[in-house]
């Protein structure tokens, strides 16, 4: 048997190595043309030639196909003639730069790190070894980034962050001369901005990846491993732990602090600091358990609210006078 590829399993053809990691898709072993089927180790034996017992066969299937087969991993393409380099800028072996991209001086690329194109890396930027940085990102003066980061398309590093100072009708720029830094193993989706410390630093720790379309404003810090997804966004000098999960269109406000562990639902709009290993929704954002308590009264609402005028007009009708006691005995109460 020769596995000349890789597929979902519900495109793999002959020749091909597929995977199964939810008992959802267990139907597929018996009609998919498959050659070998990565699976759990719980999964029904099926009819595929070849089922190979895993721990975690996504994973495994990944870490094939990537190894293997290339798939997902950057080509090289060396220095493009109609790309800038500054003579003060010091790249490393088997860095690649795109055409119309441009390193500014006294910027520093590790070893096999890949520059689209038309990219800017400003001055005295850092940049580690094996990085990717997609095409039209923007690193703006000092940012620092360490091994294996990934920027995707269009995201804009180090711009400064939405900070004034009001003096009667006028606002006056405060300047950020902080810097960005992302840790090892950092992930940044397309057309993502993160601003630059307004005197210390934006951090993020390592492992953490980040969505397409986030804003992370100036001196926020976010720990090793959290995960956020689309469309959040997170104000000035917010500190969010390690192995945070953040949902979709997240809102936080500056300056409140987020513990260890903590798992934010879509749309949640968090207005104070959140404890560690908690999960809350809703806006204002509060425990998971309560928010879906009050969403479950709220639509009961109209019901309640039709049986109360029913109560109303039954009292009504056998004292006409009842309103008009129960108005003012609530005002005194009041």
């Amino acid at each position: 048997m020769v596995i000349r590829g890789v597929a979902a399993i519900d495109h793999a053809r002959d020749g091909d190595l597929a995977f199964i990691a939810q008992s959802a898709y267990d139907e597929w072993l018996e009609k998919t043309p498959a050659s070998a089927v990565l699976v759990r180790k719980d999964s029904p034996r099926g009819r595929c030639p070849a089922i190979i017992r895993v721990e975690n066969p996504y994973l495994a299937f990944v870490r094939i196909a990537r190894e293997r087969f290339g798939i997902g991993e950057p080509r090289a393409q060396g220095i493009h003639p109609q790309a800038y380099i500054h003579p003060d800028a010091r790249l490393g072996k088997g860095v690649s730069v795109g055409p119309f991209s441009v390193i500014d001086a006294g910027a520093v690329i590790g070893d096999g790190t890949i520059i689209g194109a038309q990219a800017y890396v400003g001055e005295r930027c850092e940049i580690g070894r094996r990085c990717q940085i997609g095409n039209r990102v923007v690193l703006e003066h000092d940012v620092v980034l360490g091994n294996e980061v990934i920027i995707q398309a269009g995201s804009v590093v180090g711009s400064d962050g939405f900070g004034y100072v009001r003096d009667g009708e006028r606002y006056y720029k405060i300047p950020h001369v902080g810097r960005v830094v992302l840790e090892d193993r950092v992930e940044i989706g397309a057309n993502c901005t993160i601003d630059r410390g307004t005197f210390g630093d934006t951090r993020i720790g390592a492992g953490a990846k980040l969505d397409n379309l986030i804003h992370v404003a100036h001196n926020v810090e976010i720990g090793e491993n959290t995960v956020i997804a689309a469309q959040t966004g997170i104000s000035g000098s917010t500190k969010i732990g390690k192995n945070v999960t953040i949902a979709g269109q997240v809102g936080f406000v500056g300056h409140i602090t987020v513990g260890d562990g903590a798992t934010f639902g879509a749309q949640a709009g968090v207005t104070k600091s959140v404890p560690a290993n908690t999960i809350v929704s809703g806006y204002p954002a509060k425990p998971h358990a309560q928010a879906k308590r009050e969403e479950a009264a709220l639509r009961r609402a109209p019901d309640m609210l039709k049986r109360l005028r029913r109560l109303e007009k039954y009292l009504e009708a056998r004292d006409p006078n009842f309103a008009k006691a129960f108005d003012e005995e609530a005002s005194r109460k009041a």
